[in-house]
């Protein structure tokens, strides 16, 4: 039975044996009342109590760990920062071209045996022999499109839209047009994609919104941190890559960086964290072992598709399989941080409910929280990686491919090693995280409080330590 400060005082059986009530009763008045003596409390208050604290001995070995590790971090970073990309001839090709904003002014119908896109009627022959006009019938659609931004802004052309194109142009609607200055004069500009930075914007507005709402200053400290990751990616990762520094090396520098300033930045300067970013640094470790090893294993050369080709012929000097291996790390970190934080914070919370639990016991409480989480965010990886393939995956199915030939093509066999070595360094970081916070955590056990003589032991708090 617990005793609040407003109930009345236990039978004398209780005096000096107040264990246990978790609200540190203190004797007042020179030992008066049923405590054991001036300013001495006792019980374990894990409700109003500063968090657990950590031993001298610990927090040197862990300092003696992250600070070589930051200081090697701000080494990476000073020696990999990068001057200025190499240049290059634009080929026109996918992204790699010039591109202005521009406005459908003006749409109509027009039959398509009698146009194509220079207003002239189509001639030649398709690949089965019927010649153009014959395979153009129904209506298709003039537009009239004004460029509004670049050396041309005012000037106007003619698309042509097929009835049967996916993306139809609409009056008034928002386009992005590619130009090619070598082109002749009528068509060294083309429609290439919708205008959508208006609703891109709105959805990151909401998304700011949910997180500040919902988070509140922790909230904002999570934005913060993700606009520093943006930063490092785009002036840091990118560009050092491109300028022809070794991708593996500059995305574990990038990503460690990333890693510190979210984390602390999020999560405070503290044990805690610092035990997560212990148990992240050996997760993403061993991520980048195995993913080196069965990369070249595997003999994936990290060049699959249009994006990768281009990037390749425009820079023949980058890796394209330590370009895989940077992507298989950076692309683990975020996952890796939501693990090791929420494992560190269960252990955390388990010390503060029974200060009593040794650190097996810590250890065997907290596997058991991450072998759920272990589960959902697995499945969730595989799904998201599924997800993203899905095209891939649907035109293997067309094909009726076995599942081993699917898996065995350069293209899927990426996904499957970014997968697979992503989800075991997750499912690592687990038993790592929680031995590392189980550890630190309980360093510094409470000693046992020495009961007044005649009074009655306290009864035992729960837990396996």
């Amino acid at each position: 039975m617990e005793q609040y400060p407003d109930q009345p005082p236990e039978p004398p059986r209780r005096s000096g044996s107040e264990q246990g009530t978790g609200h540190g009763h203190r004797a007042h008045d020179g030992g008066g009342g049923d405590g054991p003596g001036p300013g001495h409390s006792h019980g374990h208050s894990h409700s109003h109590g500063p968090a657990a604290p950590v031993s001298q001995h610990l927090r040197k070995v862990i300092a003696a760990i992250l600070v070589p590790f930051t200081a090697a971090v701000l080494v990476g970073l000073v020696v990999l920062w990068p001057g200025q990309a190499p240049s290059h001839k634009r080929t026109g090709v996918g992204f790699d071209r010039q591109t202005q904003q521009a406005t459908v002014a003006r749409v109509v119908e027009v039959s398509c045996k009698s146009v194509n896109a220079s207003g002239v009627p189509p001639t030649g022959d398709g690949s089965d022999g019927t010649s153009v006009q014959q395979r153009a019938p129904g209506a298709c659609k003039k537009a009239t499109v004004r460029v509004d931004t670049g050396k041309d802004k005012g000037r106007t052309f003619t698309e042509i839209v097929q009835p049967d194109q996916t993306r139809q142009l609409h009056q008034g609607e928002k386009v992005v047009v590619a130009y090619e200055p070598s082109a002749p004069t009528d068509l060294q500009y083309s429609v290439t994609d919708v205008n959508r930075k208006f609703p891109m914007a709105l959805l990151a507005g909401i998304f700011a919104v949910a997180v500040v709402v919902v988070g509140r200053l922790r909230g904002v400290m999570a934005l913060v941190a993700l606009a520093v990751s943006f930063l490092v990616l785009t002036l840091f990762i990118l560009p050092a890559i491109l300028e022809g520094a070794n991708p593996l090396l500059v995305a574990v520098v990038g990503a460690s960086a990333i890693m510190l300033i979210a984390l602390y930045m999020c999560h405070g300067l503290s044990a805690r964290t610092s035990v997560a970013v212990l148990g992240t640094l050996i997760s993403l470790s061993l991520i980048g072992v195995l993913g080196s090893l069965f990369i070249g294993w595997a003999a994936l050369t990290g060049n699959t598709d249009d994006n990768t080709g281009l990037i390749h012929g425009l820079y023949p000097s980058i890796d394209m399989s330590g370009l895989l291996l940077a992507g298989v790390i950076i692309g683990s970190l975020g996952v890796l941080d939501d693990v090791t934080v929420t494992q560190t914070s269960a252990v955390w919370e388990l010390h503060e409910a029974n200060p009593s639990m040794g650190w097996r016991g810590l250890y065997r409480a907290g596997i058991r929280i991450g072998r759920d989480h272990i589960a959902s965010v697995v499945n969730t990886l595989v799904l998201a990686y599924a997800g993203a393939a899905l095209p891939l995956l649907l035109l293997f199915s067309i094909a009726q491919s076995s599942v081993g030939t699917v898996a065995n093509s350069e293209l899927v066999a990426e996904e499957i090693v970014r997968t697979l070595v992503g989800s075991i360094g997750l499912v690592a970081s687990v038993p790592v995280t929680t031995a590392l916070a189980a550890l630190v955590v309980s360093a510094d056990r409470p000693a046992p409080q020495t009961a007044p003589a005649g009074a009655r032991p306290a009864p035992a708090r729960g837990g396996r330590g």
